[in-house]
């Protein structure tokens, strides 16, 4: 069969999974994440070889695109409206639960006579999570409430703490190995953040004021996908991180856009094809026998992540002075981790390569654990963060009132 008649096939075929997906997960309640996940390991190598090799070389440029979209969305959610009312919240929790699970994991991990250089870089790695996923399974659960709200505004920067403190574990372990300071990948660290702010700065300005002028006040999804391809490409050619960069150029339009807030109307209209590929493709990816390979530090690494998360959460809660329900539960929903930390392993066991086989096995097999059982965890704290009306208030008409809420 010819390669473009397989292209084709392939992606009609997958895109019926994501719909199947979907019919599944409002007849089960079972995350669509987690579904699409298991459906690509079924199909992929590692099960039924169903898809082609070709469509899965295609994997980076999907999820290059996927990550922008998303970050460009998740960048809604930052506005100088929202910071002044939850700003202290947001920085709290996002910046406890990125540090403090990176403390617990290297310290914990140290503690069970892992070497402190391949713990360090471990601790980096746990504070990643998976924007994506999270996205999705909140969508999903068609979740409205303040502490989605909050969820997502904490999932929009909590990978830029986590790249930060991933590059100063894996300088100060490359030091610990090798007697001296990585300075260079310090270096390297602040030109992918503070160039990737600049990036996105630079394409949301001009951006916010141009579009919604084809149609007043009605931007078009040319617009908007003009932004994202653009704001992608230009940050993969200049080796900056391309979710950090549209997250930014998300907020500048949002901020500055005063006349629309369409361009992310238009973007949601278009995201779940590309994400069912995204996760279809990812779960095709997964090297499900790194679950076996990983060990007991593996194990010890998951058991000391899913702490730290939940534990760091509720200490940004109460430094954010968020309501107790939010402190309790905002580690929970941040458990998913997806390619963010592959990436950073990525880069690890290539400064590292002494541990390299130990780092790449545990960091594939948590992710295969974390991107699979996480969203149900961000299901359950969405359910149990949203009150339900009282038998009282449902008689008498008084409005609902949700002790979570901000």
């Amino acid at each position: 069969m010819e390669a473009s008649a397989e292209l084709l096939i392939t992606f009609g075929l997958i895109l019926g999974i994501g719909l199947a997906a979907d019919y599944l997960g409002r007849q089960t309640r079972l995350p669509r994440v987690t579904l699409l996940l298991l459906f690509g390991v079924a199909i992929g190598p590692g099960g039924l070889d169903l898809i082609p090799g070709l469509f899965v070389a295609q994997f980076d440029l999907i999820a290059n695109i996927t990550l922008v979209m998303v970050g460009f969305l998740l960048g809604e959610k930052i506005t100088l409206r929202r910071l002044r009312a939850h700003g202290r919240e947001i920085l709290a929790i996002s910046l406890a639960s990125a540090l403090g699970t990176s403390l617990v994991v290297t310290t914990g991990l140290w503690l069970v006579g892992t070497p402190l250089p391949m713990a360090l870089v471990l601790g980096g790695i746990a504070s990643a999570t998976a924007p994506a996923a999270t996205v999705d399974v909140v969508e999903q659960e068609h979740a409205r409430s303040p502490f989605s709200r909050l969820l997502l505004s904490v999932v929009a920067i909590d990978d830029a703490w986590g790249l930060i403190i991933f590059s100063l574990c894996t300088a100060a372990a490359t030091g610990l190995a090798y007697a001296e300071m990585d300075t260079a990948l310090l270096t390297h660290a602040a030109m992918e953040i503070f160039g990737a702010i600049g990036l996105g700065l630079a394409i949301g300005v001009p951006g916010a004021a141009l579009s919604g002028r084809i149609r007043a006040g009605e931007p078009i999804l040319t617009e908007a996908l003009a932004l994202v391809f653009l704001c992608g490409g230009l940050a993969l050619y200049l080796d900056v991180s391309f979710l950090i960069a549209a997250m930014v150029m998300g907020a500048t339009v949002a901020n500055l856009a005063r006349h629309h807030d369409r361009p992310f109307h238009a973007i949601s209209a278009v995201d779940w094809p590309v994400m069912i590929l995204f996760f279809v493709l990812a779960g095709a990816s997964l090297e499900t026998d790194a679950l076996l390979t990983a060990g007991s530090i593996g194990a010890a690494y998951v058991v000391l992540r899913v702490i730290g998360k939940i534990a760091s959460g509720w200490l940004g809660g109460r430094l954010g002075r968020t309501r107790k329900a939010y402190g309790r539960w905002i580690g929970v929903a941040l458990l998913p981790q997806a390619g963010v930390a592959m990436g950073m392993a990525l880069v690890a066991s290539s400064q590292l390569p002494e541990y390299r086989q130990e780092i790449l096995s545990i960091a594939i097999g948590s992710t295969v654990l974390f991107e699979l059982a996480g969203p149900f965890a961000t299901r359950l704290a969405l359910a149990k963060t949203t009150s339900r009306p009282t038998q009282q208030g449902r008689h008498a008409g008084t409005p609902e009132h949700d002790d979570g809420s901000g």
